[in-house]
């Protein structure tokens, strides 16, 4: 790496904490185009286990680099330490900009209430995943590791996302004892008779029947259950290589999934400090014109969709200026003079203490639901649109405030990943899943629910049924492992 380069990760480094950042001690290393794409096709950690999903992945993004359709400027990995990666090719410019990112992206992981569950040594633990699968493949065969390895990434999104930061208590039972069994009906007899007249066998069978008519009436699992990877790893008929697997993948999952809730406000947080940093303290004149060539280029947006860059480092921006005027609270909730609520300005300050408080407490869905105002959505030229099945096109379909919120609102509700429970794994008293698809408005993808089924199943090793809607009517999908089936219920 170059000298030039060391310097100005120090410098930068001083002048983030000089604005209040605070972040995991952070290791970058300069690597090569090729090298980046490796990382990207690992998700940034080199030593998972081999997939073809990785490979395919790397073809994909290499191909897209070489016909000029994307350049991947930087990567940071959430550990601790964190590890960061530069792209040799870039320009000095490049460079800086980069590594005020990577501080501002290091000091969101270290401090956002929703990365607090996070493994922060996933670098050593997907290392040790990698090496696990790589002797299963030895001992069990690359094919059938692989194979197994698909159905689990098929259905590593139906898990809860939020089950990390919620405590569960269980009731306490009287006495801490479990529920007791009916005593078995008795003959009236006489002391010395009664090895005669109840023979201890048939109490013995009596009691059994009893057992096993109180196991079917118990609901199992007693409560419907979200993390649907949790129960199969702890209850399907699994060998102890593909429990291990299952785990990883579970594991994995959940270690992404903060990264997918915080998408917009993470983003928006490190363009907020790498713009400031540059523009403040590390842009030197000469270098104007080219960091607003890139800076721009990174908010970018194209028509249709939401760019996370662009709508949070202008929200980030909203907010200061809101807090600093105090342009918020009931007195100016309730002016309805628009003159006067654009020329306010109680000179409050409060502008940066607010976008920390943001950054800590918030994700991306209650970040929008907290911030976003008709101001700023008109300000943005935010709107809703859906797909026109008569033209074969998507439309906009409102500019309402309240419509655009919700819509927007909506997409980020688990993550956009339909709600799917486990409501009993003993359906009709045969050892059959029975799940249920919690319907808020859009059918699933048929083919999706299809091998979703089928992926299931080969792990449950039994046939699985999913309740849902589809076309407005209740219908109730069925895999037994050969065919799928459809009934309207």
């Amino acid at each position: 790496m170059k000298d030039e380069i060391r310097y100005w990760i120090k410098q930068i480094a001083g002048y983030a904490r000089g604005f209040g950042l605070d972040f995991f001690e952070t290791r970058f290393e300069m690597v090569d185009y090729d090298k980046m794409n490796e990382l990207a096709a690992y998700g940034g950690f080199p030593g998972r286990y081999p997939h073809w999903r990785f490979g395919m992945e790397y073809e994909r993004l290499r191909k897209s680099y070489s016909y000029g359709l994307h350049k991947i400027y930087e990567m940071v990995i959430n550990n601790d330490p964190c590890y960061a990666y530069l792209l040799d090719e870039n320009s000095m410019i490049d460079h800086k900009i980069v590594i005020a990112h990577v501080y501002a992206h290091s000091d969101f992981f270290k401090n956002n209430a929703w990365f607090e569950p996070s493994n922060r040594k996933m670098m050593d633990e997907l290392a040790n995943h990698g090496a696990r699968i790589r002797r299963y493949m030895e001992q069990y065969g690359i094919d059938r590791v692989e194979n197994f390895i698909d159905a689990c990434l098929s259905i590593e999104n139906l898990i809860d996302f939020h089950s990390p930061y919620i405590v569960r208590t269980k009731p306490e039972k009287k006495g801490d004892e479990p529920e007791k069994i009916a005593d078995v009906p008795r003959i009236k007899s006489k002391k010395y008779l009664e090895d005669y007249i109840n023979p201890k066998e048939y109490i013995e069978a009596e009691k059994k029947k009893l057992e096993e008519e109180m196991s079917r009436k118990k609901k199992f699992p007693e409560a419907p259950e979200r993390d649907i990877l949790r129960f199969l790893v702890e209850n399907a008929p699994l060998e102890a290589w593909e429990r291990s697997v299952l785990s990883m993948v579970r594991e994995e999952a959940y270690y992404f999934a903060p990264q997918r809730m915080t998408k917009i406000l993470n983003e928006g947080w490190a363009a907020y400090w790498h713009s400031k940093i540059m523009t403040e303290k590390a842009l030197a004149d000469s270098e104007v014109l080219e960091y607003a060539d890139h800076h721009s280029g990174t908010l970018a947006t194209s028509p249709g969709q939401l760019n996370p860059y662009k709508i949070g480092i202008e929200l980030l921006r909203d907010i200061e200026e809101r807090w600093n005027k105090g342009k918020f609270g009931k007195e100016y909730d309730e002016c309805a003079d628009i003159s006067a609520k654009e020329k306010w300005n109680r000179n409050l300050g409060l502008g940066r203490k607010k976008l920390f408080e943001a950054r800590r407490i918030h994700n991306d869905l209650t970040f929008l639901d907290s911030f976003l105002t008709p101001e700023f959505a008109m300000a943005q030229k935010l709107f809703a649109f859906e797909f026109n099945p008569q033209t074969d096109r998507y439309e906009i379909v409102s500019r309402e405030f309240q419509k655009v919120k919700d819509k927007l609102l909506f997409s980020l509700t688990n993550l956009g990943e339909p709600a799917i429970d486990i409501e009993d794994a003993n359906y009709m008293n045969r050892g059959e899943l029975y799940m249920v698809h919690r319907h808020e408005g859009i059918d699933l993808r048929k083919d999706w629910a299809v091998d979703t089924l089928k992926n299931v199943g080969s792990i449950w090793k039994r046939p699985v049924r999913l309740g849902t809607k589809f076309g407005g009517s209740a219908v109730l999908f069925t895999h037994d492992g050969a065919n799928f089936r459809e009934e309207q219920v």
